[in-house]
């Protein structure tokens, strides 16, 4: 809390920077073309800028001097958990053998299918979830997943439900991935101290409903203590539980969200598992199921058959593909190198010190800024209202 943005000192990055673009910073003929190949195989030109790898690294550095983010201070957004990340996941991820081509033999990428394989069973451990698939490229597409797994399970029971309800303080993409899915979204209000109000749900479930889609902890960082009542609410009323794994950072290592009574969910491997999160990707956002929905998972889904690892196109169930080829890889190569890193214990303490530091913030900021209820205990995030300022 003792940081502060000095304006000053990047107004004078700002001055001291070269502006031209690395086109316009190129110098022709710094590198030579292949001598060894055959005229016929190589082209008169290419356009790219030529500059050595110093003056690359000097251009992007000072690039990212004029920008603000985790490297330079706290960054205060953390409904999308935009945390430190450490740099041994990015070395991890540049190692040359995670070159590989999708249409490569599976006999050929038997190292890199095993690590696919290690991280689906870790997920499974660290949610409780029976089976997962990697192959969602981002959170909402793992959310669209999950609905789209919902849409054909009570298709495939001859169970006409239509209907899915979204409380207000759910994770913003989870209207329209139910509505991409084919669902209509019923709304719910929260009680006054930000949960799910419970009467109003008893109220909204009914023979129509397919699934109640819940962040946990939500939005506000308050932590569902009723969601085994929840759980017991839709479950009673013929529908399934979706978890959005938006806001594991707040409970990892701790809860998991298949005790908790969740039927399906996704996550977020950019946020929660070590790849920087934002500027467009690269993201991932692996589903997981229970048993009851585990035949409908994305094709192919990765499996060992005690000799080898392989891809399972064999799924005649299944829901489809959701992503070209299997996913963002070198994500899940950060993912697996950061959750075998830290191990059970190190997973508790993402979740101890991402609570303490927003409660710290608590107390620290509740009398200057408005909040709502600053007596309940927040988890991953706090979010605070500006409207004393304004005034």
């Amino acid at each position: 809390m003792q940081e502060r943005i000095d304006h000053t000192g990047t107004q004078n990055r700002c001055d001291n920077f070269d502006f031209r673009l690395i086109f316009e910073k190129s110098k022709k003929n710094t590198f030579k073309k292949c001598v060894h190949l055959p005229d016929a195989l190589t082209r008169a030109s290419l356009d790219i800028p030529e500059l050595s790898e110093p003056e690359v690294i000097r251009h992007y550095t000072a690039l990212s001097k004029l920008n603000f983010g985790n490297d330079t201070g706290m960054y205060p957004l953390g409904s999308c958990t935009m945390k430190y990340n450490p740099r041994f996941t990015e070395y991890l991820a540049a190692l040359p053998r995670n070159m590989v081509h999708p249409y490569q033999d599976e006999t050929t990428i038997q190292g890199s299918l095993k690590i696919m394989y290690m991280l689906k069973k870790h997920l499974m451990e660290i949610c409780g979830m029976d089976d997962f698939s990697l192959q969602p490229a981002a959170g909402a597409n793992g959310e669209f997943t999950s609905m789209a797994i919902i849409k054909s399970y009570f298709e495939r029971k001859k169970d006409h439900r239509n209907e899915v309800i979204v409380p207000d303080s759910a994770h913003g993409t989870n209207p329209k991935s139910a509505a991409m899915a084919g669902f209509d979204v019923v709304e719910i209000p929260s009680n006054e101290q930000g949960y799910v109000d419970t009467k109003i749900l008893k109220e909204a479930v009914s023979e129509k409903t397919a699934a109640l889609m819940l962040t946990n902890p939500n939005t506000l960082g308050l932590f569902e203590k009723d969601i085994l009542e929840i759980a017991k609410i839709v479950h009673d009323a013929g529908g399934l539980l979706f978890y959005d794994g938006a806001n594991m950072e707040g409970i990892i290592g701790r809860v998991r969200p298949g005790d908790m009574g969740f039927d399906c969910m996704s996550l977020n491997l950019h946020k929660t598992f070590a790849t920087p999160h934002g500027g467009g990707g690269p993201g991932s956002g692996p589903t997981g199921v229970k048993n009851n929905l585990a035949d409908l998972l994305p094709a192919p889904t990765i499996e060992y058959d005690g000799t080898k690892y392989y891809l399972d196109h064999n799924r005649p169930h299944s829901i489809g593909k959701v992503h070209e080829f299997y996913g963002n890889y070198l994500v899940m190569v950060r993912a697996l190198g950061y959750i075998t890193r830290l191990g059970s214990t190190g997973m508790k303490r993402i979740s101890e010190f991402s609570v303490l530091n927003s409660n710290y913030m608590v107390s620290r900021l509740s009398k200057a800024y408005e909040l709502k209820n600053p007596e309940i205990p927040r988890k991953h995030e706090v979010v605070f209202s500006a409207a004393k300022q304004k005034k």
